[in-house]
């Protein structure tokens, strides 16, 4: 028997008259409300009425949880069931409110309580599905977490690992990320080449977000926001307010994660496929910590279908990692010299929103002179989570060394936005996986969210091993926006602080020579207001961006013609730039 007392809730709150106010939510809390369950009112000359609710099970429903809850923790799950009973009828009888009056369903107080009720039913019946796995010893896949995630809305084919949802994925490439049996004087199609290097003009942005918390009448926003949505519930189609919106289009976020352009390069200049893969993860795990914008969460503008970013960056060859490690520690030079050259490298990027439901955005980078690409898609998939809000980051990409024949199929980690009302901030989550079929060499990446009590924030380990011998060649930890370790099998170490790390500023055209659907162009309206502080005038132009595209839209579905992306073409579950590096080499 489980007792609410915030059933007969008195909220205190100070008004303009220094007055207090109590009211009861009992009239509204009727049989009807709640099927299966009892209440007994207390009596009159009580201190205070108090709902209780007693459910009662089904002979066969009770038989079932005694089984999966054994002992204590049967007892345990009856509680939790009867403390979501009561929390379905508390959230049932702030909803029946009238929304206007002293007491409204959009009080900032009851929305709150509804919030944090939901969030806190959640982490409990984690908990209790954690300790039901450690009693019965059963594995990560078994029937209590199977039963646990569809009760929870997780999509199918995806795995709660970590905190955080990862796609299920073979070892293997995806055929359509596979290299292509490809000939030379292939038709060529417009992308990168449509950008002259004269045109573009080094990054001067620096759209450091402000870590201001979130402002009262914001808050009062975001309650109003959270208490209409359901655990699980799929985001992609939800508008959320404007001022949570970074200055930037997420894919620009994409271009921001090649920050260290001269740590990329320096991957193909390993000797062997061990110090390839070693480089490629010192790389990846140096990535993320320039794609986000300061501490504070934000969310970047949803691209819109067909949006378009371009941009560049010159690498001095000298800045480009030189020596090579050998099993023995020592160093050497590489066996070319065209790396003590003078002039730059050059590195391309191109993204395309190249669907909307979903919403899936494509990327490509080369660079032609080291013989090396990127490819990748995303699809990236928002969820409610009670308190915070997760992202995952469905699909794949595919690096290609095309001096050594080799492709590197990786994943992404999972992202989360943590304290929604109070002072957003953003953890990474999840295992991610990096795999060479041809060498045998693969990595397996973790990005550790924050326990519920104590641990370290934005933790982070790694180990490469060789898959026929099974055996480990290199190890990471740290954190991913701080100091990473790296233990190498000869028995060096080394230290990498991503904050000391150089970054090299993106090169691109201005924007009054951009074209209608590239990315600054297009949110520059947007932008503008948000830099001003204008929310309002923020919301009306990015309602009216959010209009033309549900209008263009119609109009193809009217003309039933089907949307064509511009760089990237559909092959299997991927998407594929039109005119990779391994067409022309």
């Amino acid at each position: 028997m489980w007792s609410l007392c915030c059933c007969e809730a008195k909220l205190q709150g100070s008004s303009s008259s220094g007055r207090t106010r109590s009211f009861s939510l009992l009239p509204h809390l009727t049989p009807s409300s709640s099927p299966g369950s009892q209440r007994h009112l207390g009596h009159t000359t009580s201190p205070s009425n108090i709902v209780t609710i007693t459910h009662h099970k089904s002979p066969s429903a009770a038989r079932r949880a005694k089984s999966q809850y054994p002992g204590r923790l049967l007892e345990v799950k009856e509680v939790m069931s009867q403390a979501e009973g009561q929390q379905k009828n508390l959230v049932q009888s702030i909803d029946s409110l009238p929304t206007r009056g002293p007491l409204s369903c959009l009080d900032q107080d009851l929305l709150l309580l509804k919030a944090t009720s939901a969030a806190t039913l959640s982490c409990l019946g984690e908990c209790l599905n954690i300790l039901q796995q450690s009693h019965s010893q059963a594995p990560p896949h078994s029937q209590a977490s199977q039963r646990y995630r569809s009760t929870h809305g997780s999509p199918s084919g995806e795995q709660l690992e970590n905190g955080g949802l990862t796609p299920l994925r073979s070892a293997e490439p995806s055929p359509a990320l596979r290299k292509r049996n490809l000939l030379h004087g292939a038709e060529h199609y417009p992308g990168l080449d449509d950008i002259s290097p004269s045109e573009e003009v080094t990054d001067t942005e620096d759209n450091e977000e402000e870590d201001l918390g979130v402002l009262d009448d914001q808050r009062s926003v975001i309650l109003h926001l959270l208490s209409q949505l359901k655990l699980g519930m799929d985001l992609t189609r939800v508008v959320l307010p404007t001022f949570i919106l970074e200055k930037r289009s997420l894919l620009e976020m994409y271009a921001n994660f090649m920050a260290h352009p001269d740590m990329f390069l320096s991957i193909t200049a390993g000797a062997t496929a061990e110090d390839r893969i070693v480089r490629f993860v010192e790389y990846y795990l140096t990535a993320f910590h320039e794609g986000r914008k300061g501490a504070v969460a934000k969310k970047p503008y949803n691209p819109v279908l067909g949006e378009t970013f371009h941009c560049s960056w010159e690498v001095p060859r000298d800045k480009v990692k030189p020596l090579v490690r050998t099993n023995l520690g020592s160093t050497q030079e590489p066996s070319k010299g065209d790396d003590s050259l003078g002039g730059c490298y050059r590195v391309r990027f191109v993204a395309e929103q190249v669907s909307h439901h979903p919403p899936v955005s494509g990327f490509y980078c080369e660079s032609q002179e080291r013989r090396m690409c990127v490819n990748a898609h995303v699809w990236t998939k928002s969820k409610f989570m009670g308190m915070s809000i997760g992202v995952s980051m469905v699909g794949e990409g595919v690096l290609y060394l095309l001096e050594h024949d080799e492709e590197y199929v990786f994943t992404l980690p999972c992202a989360y936005a943590r304290s929604i009302l109070t002072v957003p901030w953003v953890e990474l989550g999840g295992k991610v996986s990096i795999n060479c079929v041809k060498s045998g060499y693969s990595a397996t990446v973790t990005f550790h969210t924050k326990p519920f009590y104590g641990g370290k924030v934005h933790r982070v380990t790694a180990e490469v091993k060789h898959n026929l011998t099974n055996t480990i060649v290199c190890k990471a930890q740290g954190e991913w926006n701080g100091t990473l370790e790296f233990t190498y099998s000869s028995g060096e170490t080394k230290v990498i602080d991503t904050a000391k790390l150089p970054i090299t500023r993106k090169k691109l055209r201005p924007v009054e020579k951009q074209g209608r659907t590239e990315s600054r162009r297009l949110w520059q309206h947007v932008t503008k207001s948000l830099k001003d502080g204008n929310i309002d005038e923020a919301t009306e132009h990015k309602h009216r961006l959010e209009e033309r595209q549900r209008g263009e839209e119609r109009q193809r579905a009217a003309d039933n013609k089907p949307w064509t992306p511009k760089y990237f073409t559909k092959e299997g579950d991927g998407w594929i730039y039109n005119n990779p590096l391994w067409k022309s080499t």
